[in-house]
This record gives C-alpha cells, structure tokens and sequence, in this order.
C-alpha cells in the first residue's frame, strides 16, 4: 500500500532559496512541493488554501516575518503543519524567538541536502528537530538569568523527580531510546513519562521543553551542562 508524500511548503523571499529548497524537496519520492510563498503573510494564505504537513519558513520576510506568520500559521489552523525554520545563521535572534512561537526545529540554508530532507522527515512524523547546542547557545544570548522565568520554575519544581531527570535528558538532546538506556527503564514508560512533563509545563513538544528548561533557569547556560536544580 503506497504512502502519501509529505507535502512541503516553502517560504522564502529569495527566489533562488526557494528553487534550491524546491529541487532537493521534488528530488525525494517520499516529499512534494505543494506551493510556494515570498512573503511571510503569503506564506499563512498558502497553508490555508494548500494545508501542507510541513512549512520551510524563512524568518526574516517582508510584510510578515517568519516569527509572526509561524505563530499565526499553528494558531489559526485547524490541523497545523509543522514548522521548520530556515536560517542563514544559527545565532540568529529571529531562530530562538521562532521556536518560542512553535516552530518545530530549524535548519541553517547551509545545510547538505541529506539533512534538510532528514528533517523534513523527522518533523513530519511528530519528532522534534532537537540541536541542544545550537538551543544553549540561543539561550544564554536571550533569557540571562536576571529573567528567568517565575511561572516556568514553579511548574518544573512541581515534576516529581523522575521527570525532573527525563526532562535534563530531553534538554541534553536524547531520544526516547537513549533515555530508555540511560535510566533503565522500558520505551513505553519513558514515553509516558515524557508525555507528562510535556503536559506539566504545558508545552507541546520537546522544543518547547527545552526552552521552558532553559528559560526557567533549571537548565544551565554552561557549555555541555544541563544540570537542573539540585
């Protein structure tokens, strides 16, 4: 029984972005450009009209940028797609203020062709595109430690502290295989467990968790450390 293709969306106000991004998504037998958009208000119009599963969204657009169509996009659409950021560079101050608005992960137009269409893949089957570096770096730029957040702290310091422990691992970038491995216990109890802590900081995905770990300061900004809170 043949699969429907993941249908792409891209958003780019550069012509020649979009027929890169356009050729390497057309080359997969498994993904389909279903549209295309050059201006962030554009690119909320199409997801509309088009109803793809996952949008490339440029950040920095005219009209609307990615920040803010990203937001309208998940918002306002009844079965949202997701969201991959596209960027030119990774520090970016648009990058870590679209993936607080939901977007999915983010890739660099840098990036080799293998891996735009292994995260296109990876998004569009419910996972999210975790860099835990790339996130620490946009953290420790955004959210210092004199801004931490109040509600964000109280909500972690509620997780009991096996999901405390999930939580420092989702942060340090492990999936639920490797957290299975690290703590001894089985895929379906991680799973569940990783549900809850989702549900608890009321964020939908690990993205967000991320963010809400860091943005509480339960997450450090020391390089290689996501100590938690002891």
């Amino acid at each position: 029984m043949s699969t429907r293709p993941v249908r792409v969306l891209i958003a780019d106000d550069e012509s020649l972005v979009r027929a890169g991004l356009h050729a390497i998504v057309a080359a997969e037998p498994d993904l389909s450009v279903v549209g295309e958009a050059a201006t962030g208000a554009e690119a909320v119009e199409r997801v509309r009209e088009l109803r793809p599963d996952v949008v490339l969204m440029d950040v920095r657009m005219p009209d609307l940028n990615g920040i803010e169509a990203t937001a309208r996009v998940l918002r306002d659409s009844p079965d949202p797609p997701k969201v991959l950021v596209v960027t030119t560079f990774e520090n970016d101050e648009y990058v870590y203020d679209a993936l607080r608005a939901g977007a999915h992960g983010f890739l660099l137009k840098r990036a080799r062709a293998d891996d735009m269409v292994h995260a296109i893949r990876t998004v569009a089957r419910g996972d999210s595109l975790l860099f835990p570096a790339a996130i620490r770096d946009l953290a420790l730029a955004h959210c210092p430690e004199r801004t931490h957040n109040a509600e964000l702290r109280t909500r972690i310091a509620r997780l009991t502290p096996r999901e405390q422990e999930i939580l420092r691992l989702i942060t340090a970038g492990l999936a639920n295989t490797e957290i299975a491995e690290r703590t001894a216990l089985g895929p379906e109890t991680v799973k569940t467990h990783v549900a809850r802590v989702l549900a608890k900081l009321g964020v939908r995905d690990r993205t967000q968790a991320v963010i809400a770990a860091y943005e509480s300061g339960f997450a450090t900004t020391g390089r290689g450390r996501a100590d938690g809170w002891g």
